[in-house]
């Protein structure tokens, strides 16, 4: 049994924690921690773990085989360097790191350690997506286009909204789905427009909430990638695979199998929140993960470690850049040690 901490018990560290302890049969969750105040007490309690304000005091836990980070994104590479250097194996959500130089230090520590390190890029792991990779390793040749979209249903603070989380936070899941469906590509440059079209009275302070961007690869592909913080018709997240034998779509907005035939016309439910979206491929993430943990086990198209979390991060800062540059930018090579 590989005993979890979970380190942040916000929105998305109760789900994980929820998944570790109820969904991962080779997995218990033994503590949760959270320098709030209070803030690990309920979820540690309801999933039977310790809690702690002390994120350090589970990563010096012996006991504790990994940790799964999903503090706010601004903390994740000094956390993954930390658990690296004490030995514990690292799942950690999404950005791995704000600035590229942080996600190859992260990824230099975690090699340097022999410690996994996976990073959450939930999509590799949903049935769609996961049966197009294998799909595209089994011979379809190189696409000509990829396209990846993520439309959220709306709802959010713009006081909240740091600049370019829309490409660091939010689009980063599409830049990492236009690599893992172009294997063995390199992004070499970017051109993104970007604009607060939700909020537009937001925009003089810096808010981007509507985004597209293209990245160009040097297989001659072009991935097209797209963000929205509102869509009213719910939570969308799609992707499209076009090369010389085939197209391939993964994704839907449907929650279920219904279609309303009425006077109306025709209706149908849509799903409203990511958890419910992707619940399988959330738990089959953290059940990769473990059993990397336990047996050095994989997933297609390999475990989306560090390296590919500095990859995607290049990628956005580029698109950060185009933004504000108003041209095409060069994608920064990336580096980690051997």
């Amino acid at each position: 049994m590989t005993r979890v901490a979970l380190i942040g018990s916000g929105r998305m560290g109760a789900f994980h924690g929820e998944t570790v302890a109820q969904r991962v049969p080779a997995a218990r969750l033994v503590a949760v921690a959270d320098p709030r105040p209070g803030a690990a007490d309920a979820l540690a309690a309801r999933l039977g773990a310790a809690a702690t304000t002390d994120p350090t005091a589970v990563l010096a836990d012996p006991g504790i085989d990994a940790v799964v980070i999903a503090a706010p994104a601004r903390f994740h590479a000094d956390l993954v360097v930390a658990a690296a250097e004490s030995g514990t194996h690292v799942f950690c959500e999404k950005p791995m790191a704000m600035e590229v130089a942080d996600a190859v230090r992260a990824t230099d520590a975690a090699r340097a350690a022999g410690v996994v390190l996976q990073v959450g890029f939930n999509r590799r792991f949903a049935a769609d997506w996961r049966a197009a990779r294998t799909l595209v390793d089994g011979g379809l040749g190189a696409p000509r286009t990829i396209r990846s979209l993520t439309r959220d249903p709306g709802g959010f603070d713009p006081a909240r909204v740091a600049p370019d989380t829309i490409f660091r936070e939010t689009l980063i899941h599409d830049i990492d789905t236009l690599r893992f469906l172009n294997p063995g590509a390199t992004a070499v440059e970017v051109y993104a427009v970007a604009d607060a079209l939700v909020r537009p009275d937001w925009r003089d302070r810096g808010l981007l909430d509507t985004a597209v961007m293209t990245v160009r690869f040097d297989n001659g592909a072009t991935g097209i990638a797209e963000a929205c913080f509102e869509a009213a018709h719910g939570y969308d997240v799609r992707a499209e695979w076009f090369g010389p034998g085939a197209m391939l779509s993964m994704g839907s907005t449907r929650a279920d199998g219904l279609v309303v035939h009425d006077a109306a016309g025709l209706s149908a439910a849509t799903v409203r929140y990511d958890q419910d979206l992707f619940r399988d491929a959330y738990t089959a993430e953290l059940t990769t993960f473990v059993d990397a943990v336990v047996h050095g086990g994989g997933a297609p198209g390999g475990l989306p470690g560090g390296e590919d979390a500095a990859a995607a991060l290049a990628i956005a800062v580029a698109g950060s850049e185009s933004v504000r540059a108003g041209r095409p930018v060069p994608v920064a090579p990336v580096a980690v040690s051997a």
